[in-house]
This record gives C-alpha cells, sequence and structure tokens, in this order.
C-alpha cells in the first residue's frame, strides 16, 4: 500500500470510531436520562439545540 492510501484507510478508520463512539456516548447518556453532549451529537449530524427540544411543548 502506498503511504497515501495508508493515511486514507486510517483516517476513515478513525471517522469511523468517532461516529461509533459518539453513538453510543449519546445512547448511554439517553438510557441514563441525561443530555447527551454536544460534541457526540454534532459528530452524528444532530443539532444540540434541536435535541434539547425533543419531547417538549
Amino acid at each position: 500500500m502506498s503511504t497515501l492510501r495508508n493515511n486514507r484507510l486510517f483516517a476513515t478508520l478513525g471517522t469511523i470510531a468517532d461516529v461509533f463512539g459518539s453513538a453510543a456516548a449519546a445512547a448511554s447518556a439517553v438510557e441514563a436520562g441525561r443530555q447527551p453532549k454536544a460534541r457526540a451529537l454534532r459528530t452524528l449530524g444532530i443539532d444540540a439545540d434541536a435535541f434539547r427540544s425533543i419531547g417538549k411543548l
């Protein structure tokens, strides 16, 4: 493998790990009745302010 291809592979794997980690952190927080951290929501493409308003009337 070339160095560039190797770097791209590791970057992709890092991104996948970030997404799964953020999903796990957000799910864990919701199950515990807490607000997930804004960084985890941002990684998942969820607006933190919109998430806070879920369930409020």
